[in-house]
């Protein structure tokens, strides 16, 4: 099997606490918004550089709270395993969709969730970010 692709994504939240999840053009599957490294990137740097050009937010990234590395099948890349390093964050701005992204929602955090979930979102992410969320005190 090929190495697995490697992404960051983010866990962005609103003041309902509701999870961000976005749709690519083509795919049924929402996932986290974000997107694969350039060379020389830092996790952080990819994540600032694909919230801006994908949803047209900045990221704060001071407010990052790393969730951790997870792994499972990619949807939109047959045959391919996707490893996303997945961050809690806060954003500037409102989200819209932008360049390959179809549509946005606004999920609760806990399933049911309302719409189709990557599996690294669904079983790994949002589990990742609930966890957090509870250990720092925040009711969900």
């Amino acid at each position: 099997m090929p190495d697995a692709i490697r992404i960051v994504t983010a866990v962005i939240l609103d003041a309902s606490q509701r999870v961000l999840v976005v749709r690519k053009q083509g795919s049924h599957t929402f996932i986290q918004p974000g997107g694969k490294r350039e060379p020389g990137e830092t996790a952080l740097q990819t994540l600032a550089r694909e919230l801006h050009e994908e949803l047209g937010i900045g990221l704060q990234a001071a407010s990052a709270l790393r969730l951790g590395l997870f792994e499972a099948d990619a949807v939109n890349e047959a045959g391919h395993r996707v490893q996303g390093e997945a961050f809690l964050v806060h954003v500037e701005g409102t989200p819209q969709a932008q360049a390959e992204i179809a549509e946005l929602a606004w999920i609760p955090l806990q399933p049911p969730h309302g719409v189709t979930l990557a599996p690294l979102s669904a079983r790994h992410i949002l589990p990742a970010a609930r966890a957090a969320l509870e250990q720092a005190g925040h009711p969900l």
